[in-house]
């Protein structure tokens, strides 16, 4: 087994941060690294602990869980927030995956599946509940023909990076052909995830090549010698 992956909670009421402790205390892979009571704390916390993922409260007095959110993933595109919230309404959710969250859940996910979304985000995967899944479905089915913008919330570097994963290119080759670190390219593509509301790499190239990106013959570089599979 890996090491384990280092956990942040933050919640504002201290019963459930007690409920939280219990359950993350109890299961295999998982180190609880901090709990915070408000954004925040969460954001200095995410500095100092640098945790694998962050279990993110929305309601919250001062600085809110999306503020904290984006606050979190600008400064530390690693680290994978996982929203654990009652709100379940199109502009909570939206403005959390806008804010760069990887995962959606409702509180009352049960055991077991709490466990699955914390290894998901923590190995850079992203996760919604079903509830959510449907408004993510229901909102691009309703978009489907809008191809102004279609990924408003990526940089202009997450954009490239998707360009190239969109025309078959490992990460690294994208590392190669952007001059970058193959971690700097993990941390790219996961955050393209979060943002993109995708759980894994291949459903993102269905994106990216539906909304015209990646352009060159898939997996080919322009010297004609053919990219590797995924690294």
């Amino acid at each position: 087994m890996g090491e384990a992956l280092r956990v942040l909670v933050v919640d504002d009421h201290p019963l459930y941060r007690d409920g939280l402790r219990a359950l993350l205390t109890s299961l295999p892979g998982i180190d609880l690294v901090g709990e915070a009571e408000d954004g925040d704390a969460a954001v200095r916390l995410a500095a100092t602990l640098t945790p694998d993922v962050v279990l993110m409260d929305l309601g919250m007095p001062g600085r809110s869980g999306i503020d904290a959110t984006r606050a979190i993933t600008a400064h530390q595109p690693g680290v994978g927030v996982l929203v654990l919230t009652m709100f379940e309404d199109d502009d909570s959710v939206f403005s959390a995956m806008r804010a760069g969250a990887r995962g959606y859940l409702l509180k009352d996910v049960d055991r077991d599946g709490l466990a699955r979304a914390i290894e998901s985000i923590g190995t850079g995967g992203a996760i919604f509940g079903a509830g959510v899944a449907r408004r993510v479905q229901t909102f691009f089915a309703a978009s489907a023909n809008l191809r102004i913008d279609p990924f408003p919330d990526l940089t202009p570097r997450e954009r490239e990076v998707l360009d190239r994963i969109a025309r078959g290119e490992s990460n690294s080759i994208i590392a190669a052909r952007l001059s970058i670190s193959g971690k700097t390219v993990r941390n790219h593509v996961s955050t393209i995830l979060g943002k993109l509301m995708v759980v894994d790499r291949s459903q993102a190239i269905v994106r990216a090549r539906e909304a015209g990106l990646g352009s060159e013959p898939p997996g080919r570089r322009p010297n004609g010698v053919l990219a590797g599979d995924g690294a």
